[in-house]
């Protein structure tokens, strides 16, 4: 008879962290960041909780990922731990274990319940080297538009959906790298992705965004009833 697994004790403590992914970091996948992570929580020594089974792994989830490419302020992921410890002295280990441009921002203890729940929308900052005037109108067409269907190839083949559904609200204005385009986006099924608004905006007017788009999540959380999105750590 095959022997069973070691069945691992359950987690004491679990921690929120917050992270960015910046500069050419930006690029790193979700695959390639998850590989980094585990190993600078092995560097830094942090008592990880590991699930049972003949292949055991550090228990850590991970929430809302942004899209390969694109910056970000507000990445979130959960650490199960078989210690209570400092979530400072976390902080500052993971800090040092991972490389520039894959930043901790905080640190924060879990008070219970699914951090993926709390996470219903983002907000991104668009910038694109298109005129304001042209960005203007491209905004204001795709906002009077009942809906606006997109393409996007998925795992699942190329699927067709309504981007215009999920935008919670959309400005611009003049910036230095041309125009900075600023959107709130309710997540859902498929996700709508701030590439997805560019191509709507695209679909409903002459707009061209250009070469050299950049885009940037800045929050991530509970959609607010004034339309902004709130923390998800406070």
């Amino acid at each position: 008879m095959r022997e069973q697994p070691e069945q691992q004790a359950p987690p004491v403590q679990r921690l929120r962290i917050r992270y960015a992914k910046r500069g050419r970091l930006r690029f790193t996948s979700h695959r390639d960041f998850s590989r980094a992570f585990e190993r600078a929580v092995f560097r830094a020594r942090v008592p990880m909780a590991y699930s049972s089974g003949f292949n055991p792994h550090p228990r850590i989830s991970y929430a809302g990922a942004a899209p390969t490419g694109s910056a970000s302020e507000a990445e979130y992921l959960e650490i199960a731990l078989a210690d209570v410890v400092d979530r400072r002295g976390v902080h500052e280990q993971l800090a040092e274990a991972l490389p520039d441009g894959l930043d901790v921002l905080e640190v924060k203890v879990s008070p219970g319940g699914s951090l993926a729940d709390l996470l219903e929308a983002s907000r991104w900052l668009i910038d694109v080297p298109a005129a304001p005037g042209e960005a203007s109108a491209a905004v204001a067409a795709f906002l009077a538009s009942p809906a606006i269907e997109v393409e996007r190839m998925t795992k699942k083949g190329l699927r067709t959906f309504d981007c215009r559904a999920a935008v919670v609200s959309m400005t611009s204005e003049p910036h230095e790298r041309g125009t900075r385009i600023d959107v709130v986006v309710r997540h859902g099924v498929p996700s709508v992705r701030p590439d997805d608004v560019l191509h709507g905006m695209s679909a409903v007017g002459e707009f061209t965004p250009g070469e050299g788009v950049l885009l940037t999540r800045v929050a991530q959380g509970r959609l607010e009833e004034d339309g902004t999105v709130g923390d998800p750590l406070a």
